[in-house]
């Protein structure tokens, strides 16, 4: 193997590890998810009893504050994400983990809208870093999971949009009580939500034709 060709390699074998543990990690989330919900009367009863936040609240804000990493990733060039879609993405879920659920049980551990968080983000994050893993690995990516990557997103991001807006809007109180600029804050975050989710929108949509074309130009 020539020296050339090492930094690729190693490069390439971090991030199919990275995504393979990711992938397995938001599975987890999800598997438990479903699991608390069938042992506790469904989904929204689950979570209006707190079962749901009392089983994975923690679990759920470390395995999120792993996905730091991936804003390393885009700064310094390891994939080719932009940097700016990247933050926002990131920022909003931490935002959520650790400034929301983690500082305000009150109004998040009774809530259908954490449940429903939960599970949007962790079919979206499933679907995402296991395409990556057969895209690295350098296998054909099965054309399920092709088809989920680039339009689930439709219904998912919409789910998890509204439920995250929800959570911090019923944060806003006991945060404003807390500190005033706490309470300002949430308003301006939850202000940057339109552009935000048009910018992710948009992106997919560009990742989505990009995508159609490539396999419209490999039928010609």
């Amino acid at each position: 193997m020539s020296t050339q060709s090492r930094p690729t390699s190693a490069k390439t074998n971090y991030l199919l590890a990275y995504n393979f543990v990711s992938a397995v990690l938001w599975l987890t989330v999800l598997g438990r998810v479903v699991l608390i919900s069938k042992d506790n009367g469904g989904p929204v009863k689950a979570a209006e009893t707190g079962k749901v936040y009392q089983g994975l609240e923690s679990f759920t804000r470390l395995v999120q504050t792993g996905a730091l990493l991936e804003v390393v990733h885009s700064l310094v060039g390891i994939v080719r994400a932009p940097i700016f879609t990247t933050l926002t993405q990131v920022a909003s879920r931490i935002l959520l983990t650790w400034g929301v659920g983690y500082n305000f049980p009150q109004t998040t551990a009774n809530s259908p809208a954490y449940s429903s968080m939960l599970l949007a983000w962790s079919v979206t994050e499933v679907v995402r870093y296991s395409y990556f893993v057969f895209v690295l690995g350098g296998v054909g990516v099965p054309g399920v999971l092709s088809w989920m990557r680039y339009n689930t997103f439709f219904l998912l991001y919409p789910i998890g949009i509204s439920s995250e807006c929800w959570l911090i809007y019923k944060a806003i109180a006991p945060a404003s009580e807390w500190n005033p600029l706490f309470g300002y804050a949430l308003w301006g975050v939850l202000a940057t939500y339109v552009p935000g989710a048009y910018m992710l929108y948009t992106y997919m949509m560009s990742q989505r034709r990009r995508v159609m074309r490539g396999k419209g130009k490999a039928k010609q």
